[in-house]
């Protein structure tokens, strides 16, 4: 019964734009698509045109590190290992490191770089880690991303950075967001996406690290992901944030301004931090409306029966898997 209650609420919200589409109009910004989500559970708390195709620039990169933290989850892979940069890696253009062919880092290390630096020589120098070529490794993210049911999605490189007619990485914001869901059952992953400042090659030679997500200083609970801006693919943002019992992830995909790129990317942060607070706010108002039915259903149960035995009481983490299941299932995303 109170499962029934609560698949109605979810019903009667969404029905009357509870999820419906969010519309933003700062200094004439456009976008390819947003979405904001429920992480625990990845229902849809707000969206619009998320399933228009776009380019995602570095946020290419946070499936670079899905694979390579999956890996060293099934004990594939040491983060404390060291890595041996070869000539392709240190030949890498754009945002990088400067690696040079014969150094030496660990796992760890280049995971810094690639999620607070943004990398593309770390993308490639990991890339070829778990695979004999760059064009095989880019090949497991793309069967990574059909298993995640990232329908609309086609990746061309680890890292992102295409020029000209491309080919360009291709996704939507709706798949992105199932990326980023997998993404926080890793707790490693908050671990690079979260710092905030990296030493890099200490030494003569260091390199200090300061993470592109400038909403993890402004923004309350936020501990995530990736920024993104090219030529072609404009700006975009995949962050998260945690407040109290929820966690939510917000997309942005390429946004663009006629004030030009930094002003761009200052709108797609606003507009990450928006989604966010309403999802949030959305949440909340979840959260109260079941309280008010599950008072209700035990104000009106039948009184005077003989009493039985109670089951067993479920732990806590019995009945949030068990609620996340059934959710998942009415609202797949």
């Amino acid at each position: 019964m109170h499962r029934l209650l609560l698949t109605s609420l979810l019903i009667f919200y969404f029905n009357s734009g509870w999820a419906g589409e969010d519309k933003y109009s700062e200094v004439g910004a456009t976008f390819n698509g947003t979405i904001c989500v429920d992480a625990d559970t990845g229902m849809v708390l707000s969206e619009s045109t998320a399933d228009r195709l776009g380019h995602p620039a570095s946020v290419t990169k946070l499936m670079t590190l899905l694979l390579i933290l999956e890996d060293a989850r099934d004990q594939q892979l040491n983060l404390n290992s060291l890595v041996k940069i070869n000539k392709e890696a240190a030949q890498t253009g754009g945002s990088q490191v400067w690696l040079a062919a014969d150094e030496e880092f660990t796992v760890k290390d280049l995971l810094y770089a690639l999620m607070l630096r943004s990398a593309n020589d770390a993308a490639v120098a990991l890339a070829l880690t778990r695979a004999p070529t760059v064009k095989e490794f880019v090949e497991r993210m793309n069967t990574r991303a059909k298993e995640l049911g990232m329908a609309n999605t086609r990746f061309v490189s680890p890292h992102g950075l295409t020029y000209g007619a491309g080919p360009h990485d291709t996704t939507t914001a709706r798949d992105l967001a199932k990326l980023c869901v997998q993404l926080t059952t890793l707790k490693d992953a908050f671990t690079f996406s979260s710092c905030k400042e990296f030493n890099f090659r200490p030494g003569l030679k260091s390199t200090q690290l300061t993470n592109h997500n400038h909403l993890l200083n402004s923004y309350p609970g936020c501990d995530g992901f990736k920024t993104g801006w090219t030529v072609a693919a404009n700006a975009s943002i995949v962050t998260t944030a945690r407040n109290n019992n929820h966690r939510v992830i917000a997309v942005v995909l390429g946004c663009d301004s006629p004030s030009g790129a930094k002003i761009a990317q200052r709108v797609r942060d606003q507009i990450a931090g928006k989604l966010m607070t309403k999802g949030f706010e959305k949440l909340a108002v979840y959260d109260a409306e079941k309280a008010k039915l599950l008072a209700l259903t035990q104000r009106d149960a039948p009184r005077g029966k003989v009493a039985t035995t109670p089951p067993p009481k479920k732990s806590d983490s019995e009945e949030k898997t068990e609620e996340k299941g059934w959710l998942e299932g009415l609202f797949a995303f």
